[in-house]
This record gives C-alpha cells, sequence and structure tokens, in this order.
C-alpha cells in the first residue's frame, strides 16, 4: 500500500518553474551544496563510542511487503529511505533536488541529456565500491524489472557509464531527471549482483547509513536495523545507531507506549490525542502540510458501483466540512484529484454534500428509504483513526438513505490482496506522488490494466488513458498545456466517471520524544524519518 499513499512548493507557479528550471539546458545543479562525511570521528572509532540507544518507530501497519529495491512500492519506504539512496534527495524547504549519491549534475539538449557526476568513496553493504557502472546497472535493472515505480524512468532511451565517476542519460523526451532521481520509490542505487538474494529480509544491497539487522514478519517488532560502519556520511557517537519499528496498531496503544519512552515517534495521532501530546511533558508535536490525500475508489466494473449514478450518490453523501472539522487540523478540504502546490491542481472543486441529489439518483438506481436496501462493503486501514471517523460519519449518512454500509478495517496486505481480486465495492487509501509531481495518481490509480495493482477502482476508459500517457512529455514540453490537461483529466475522472472521492488532504501531525534532537519532515518521503539526522539530547 501506499500509508496513504505520499511536496511544499510555493505553489503551482513554482512547481512550473522548478521543472522548466530543471530541463535548461547546461545548468549545473547542486554543485558547491555537497554534503560531506563527518571528520569527527573515523568509523572504527565511533564504533568505540558508539551511542547504545536504540530509536523505536511506531508504525500501525506492516512495515515490509517487498525488499526488493526495484519493485519496493509500499510501507517499507519508513526503513527503505535509510537503507538505500538515490543519485538526488528532494529538499522540501528548498523546493529542488540537492546532492546525494551524485554531487552535481548537468542537462544539455533542453532537457534531453542528463549528466551526474558520482560521489567517490561509497561502499555499497556487500563491501563492493559504487561506481557509474554499478549506478548504470541498477537503473537497468530497474527499468527490466518493470515494477513498481518503474515508470519514473520512462524517459530514458539509454544509459552510459562515461568513466567511473560519470553516468550520463540520454532520454527520448525531455524530462526533469534530478526530480525523478529523488523519487522515494524506484530510484535507489544498489548492487545488482545480490539482487535476487534479498527477498527474505536477511541482507540488503544499499548504500545508505543503516542495513539490515533482523526481520520477522508479523511479529509486533517486525524490523530492526544497524548502523553500517563504513557509511560515506560518517558517524558521530552520539547518532542514534540502532532503529527498531514496533507495529502498533491501535493509536491509544502508541500513545500510550510514547508516553512511558518505550518508543520515540508515533507517524499520527488522533486530534485529541494530538492536542493532548502538546502538553504531555517529555513528549513535543510537529505538524507539515503534504501531498498525501484520501481515495474512495468504488468497484466501476461489478456490484452496486457499476452503475455511475451509485459512484455519484457516493460522492454527494460524504460530510466534507463535517469531516474536516472533526479532524481539527489534520486535514483540508481537497479541490479535485492534485493537492495545492503541485502542476495540475485544480481550485474550485472542492466537492460538498449533497444528500437530497444523492437520494435522487440512489432512487433513479432502484434504491432509497421507499425503494430496495442498497448494501455496500467497504474496506480500510486497521489502526487509522482519521479513515474510522469517516467510515462512522459515511455509515450514519447512509443510514438516511437506506445504504448499509458493511465496513472492515485490515491490514494492508490482504485489504489490497482482496482489492486486487475486486472483493470490495469501496477500497480506502491514501495516495502521495512517488516525486513532486501529479503524474502518479493518474498513471498507478486511474490508467487501465487487465491485473489491478492500486488501480482500485478498475477503471477502463481508452480516452482517460491516451491522456495519461501524453501527460511526462506535456509537462516537461509546455506546462500551460499540461496544467490543462491535468484539470480536464479530473473532471472525467471525478465528474463524468465518478471513479474516486477525496475527502481531504492530510496534514502531518507527528508525535515525538521530546529529547530526540535533528527531526525535520519532509514531505517529500511520507512518514520516512531520517534517523542519520538524529541524536538524543544531552
Amino acid at each position: 500500500m501506499r500509508w496513504h499513499k505520499r511536496l511544499l512548493v510555493a505553489g503551482v507557479a513554482g512547481a512550473v518553474a522548478m521543472a522548466a528550471s530543471a530541463c535548461a539546458g547546461g545548468q549545473v545543479r547542486g554543485a558547491g551544496g555537497t554534503p560531506q562525511p563527518s571528520t569527527t570521528t573515523s568509523p572504527s572509532s565511533a564504533a568505540a563510542q558508539a551511542n547504545d540507544a536504540t530509536f523505536v518507530y511506531a508504525p500501525n501497519l506492516d512495515v515490509v511487503t517487498d525488499w526488493d529495491p526495484a519493485s519496493s512500492y509500499s510501507n517499507e519506504i519508513i526503513a527503505m529511505a535509510n537503507i538505500y539512496e538515490g543519485l538526488t534527495r528532494y529538499n522540501a524547504e528548498a523546493g529542488k533536488p540537492e546532492p546525494r549519491l551524485a554531487t552535481e549534475w548537468t542537462s544539455a539538449n533542453d532537457g534531453k541529456e542528463w549528466t551526474f557526476k558520482l560521489r567517490q568513496g561509497v561502499k555499497f553493504h556487500t563491501g563492493a565500491p559504487l561506481d557509474a557502472e554499478a549506478a548504470k546497472k541498477a537503473i537497468e535493472r530497474t527499468i527490466k524489472v518493470n515494477s513498481g515505480a518503474a515508470y519514473i524512468w520512462g524517459s530514458v532511451d539509454r544509459i552510459e557509464a562515461v568513466d567511473p565517476a560519470t553516468l550520463k542519460f540520454t532520454l527520448k523526451y525531455a524530462a526533469p531527471l534530478d526530480l525523478v532521481a529523488s523519487s522515494g520509490y524506484a530510484a535507489h542505487i544498489y548492487d545488482t549482483s545480490v539482487a535476487d538474494e534479498l527477498k527474505d529480509g536477511t541482507k540488503d544491497a544499499g548504500t545508505g547509513p543503516y542495513t539490515i539487522d533482523t526481520w520477522q514478519k508479523g511479529k509486533e517488532t517486525e524490523l530492526t536495523l544497524k548502523a553500517f560502519e563504513d557509511y560515506w556520511g560518517g558517524w558521530k557517537p552520539e547518532q542514534y545507531r540502532k532503529v527498531s519499528f514496533r507495529v502498533t496498531p491501535e493509536i491509544t496503544t502508541a500513545w500510550q507506549l510514547l508516553q512511558k519512552g518505550e518508543v520515540n515517534f508515533v507517524p499520527r495521532l488522533n486530534p485529541q490525542l494530538f492536542e493532548q501530546a502538546g502538553t504531555t511533558e517529555g513528549v513535543r508535536t510537529a505538524q507539515k502540510p503534504s501531498f498525501q490525500n484520501l481515495l474512495l475508489l468504488p468497484n466501476t466494473v461489478s456490484g452496486p458501483m457499476k452503475d455511475v449514478k451509485v459512484r455519484q450518490a457516493l460522492q454527494l453523501a460524504i460530510d466534507y466540512d463535517g469531516l474536516v472539522a472533526a479532524l481539527k487540523g489534520a486535514g483540508t478540504k481537497a479541490s479535485g484529484l492534485v493537492p495545492q502546490g503541485l502542476l495540475g491542481h485544480v481550485a474550485g472543486m472542492e466537492p460538498r454534500q449533497d444528500l437530497a441529489r444523492a437520494q435522487e439518483l440512489l432512487n433513479a438506481a432502484g434504491y432509497g428509504p421507499d425503494l430496495e436496501e442498497l448494501k455496500l462493503t467497504l474496506t480500510y486501514a486497521q489502526g487509522d483513526e482519521d479513515q474510522k471517523l469517516l467510515v462512522t460519519l459515511l455509515s450514519s449518512t447512509f443510514k438516511k438513505l437506506n445504504v448499509t454500509l458493511q465496513a472492515k478495517p485490515m491490514a494492508w496486505n490482504a485489504q489490497w490482496d482482496l482489492g486486487k481480486k475486486r472483493g470490495q465495492d469501496i477500497f480506502v487509501m491514501y495516495w502521495y506522488p512517488d516525486y513532486p509531481d501529479a503524474y502518479s495518481w493518474f498513471l498507478n490509480v486511474f490508467r487501465s490494466a487487465d491485473k489491478p495493482q492500486f488501480n482500485l477502482s478498475y477503471l477502463k476508459n481508452p480516452g482517460v488513458d491516451r491522456a495519461i500517457d501524453a501527460l511526462p512529455q506535456l509537462t516537461a514540453t509546455d506546462a500551460l498545456a499540461a496544467d490543462a490537461a491535468y484539470a480536464d483529466l479530473q473532471k472525467k475522472i471525478l465528474q463524468e466517471e465518478a471513479a474516486v472521492a477525496v475527502p481531504y488532504v492530510q496534514t502531518y501531525q507527528r508525535a515525538l520524544s521530546a529529547d530526540v534532537e535533528g527531526y525535520a519532515d519532509n514531505p517529500a518521503y511520507p512518514n520516512v524519518v531520517f534517523f542519520h539526522d538524529l541524536k538524543p539530547a544531552g
């Protein structure tokens, strides 16, 4: 899943300017801003003085669904972002990519050629050195596997290892490749020589600061990480060298564990607990706008939701204003499918509740208070208080319309497995972009597919497919036309097809131990804590 599934730029104009500057011929990006390895201690001396503290993260869902860095496309981002690295990383505050495994890069030929200079002295966790040939093999394998977010490399025609430190991309069409390379999925550089040995979670092939210690699928403490001693960024004695992921489905339990000091980070509390956390000794809170929205995906191919009138009635039955008010700052009302701040956001598309019209549509479909009762099945994320609130409000509203909502909270893997079998009338999940671009929603969630993955409304519309396929090149060459194309697509998907309802866009509300220093939320990597940036106070 995407937990969510999901960046802070000034607005649409800022996103357009960012894309345009990324494609400027010959422009150098990243030079002079390169993070340097710590010179305070060597890995060997740091080990002798190491901080024994373990940073404990308390997710509400299972962490790992896929260990392959080529195909990984789910919750495991919270771990993988600390194990693997890409050529660049998106800096949400600056609104642009910054150096990671590449120290600088240039674009030429109107954005169709990109050259990246690689950081020297980097080792994979396997002990092998990183060079341009290894990076080339990693990206080529990800493209060949063609799973998860591999689509991000769709513009690539060929990759060359010009020399050990130089990687050159020739594109089929212009694209902001430095932005693409900052993706939280499918942009990982890894040692391909062991790629087929990663499925059981006993080893990894990244370059990041942490490596796998233990993985016990289904256990409460599902995953632990340990410091990679030869990390290029170096280590200081006070940094967290151990990380534990303690799966805690119930939010009240996670809150109690945080108060007791048994966990350090809870990615989401309900509004009441978040307010309480703000005044609790030993705890602090953090809040950040996001690009993550909640999607209700009706089954468009079978069952009662096959009727567009029933789907439209679902959209109109949701109490959007009441839900946002009840979230108490944890969400804002959506306008269209694309959150504000991304190219493609459409103002003035805020949905509104209209029960009279919803009843008219249900009556026309043969359902209603004086007609046949409508029973709908809905699945949502176990332990997600916001989704539970939505379901409670929607169930109450539906009763007035003689609609019974049979809602089932589920662990993500079970919910997703059922969804891929078209086993529900309404599938609830979050979505966020893989990199700061709206394309992810349309390609992954609404483009036709013979075997459903994340397109869990099962929409099949050739015209929508053609418009989606045209978006990447249009975005790179004519931002205004791309903006208009996104607006047209949203009208088609939301209004004509009624293939989704979007109740709100999340505002991230975190709670963490007050003695943790260095935490900063980066909405480009939803729910990720970059543990190497942290240290306990004192």
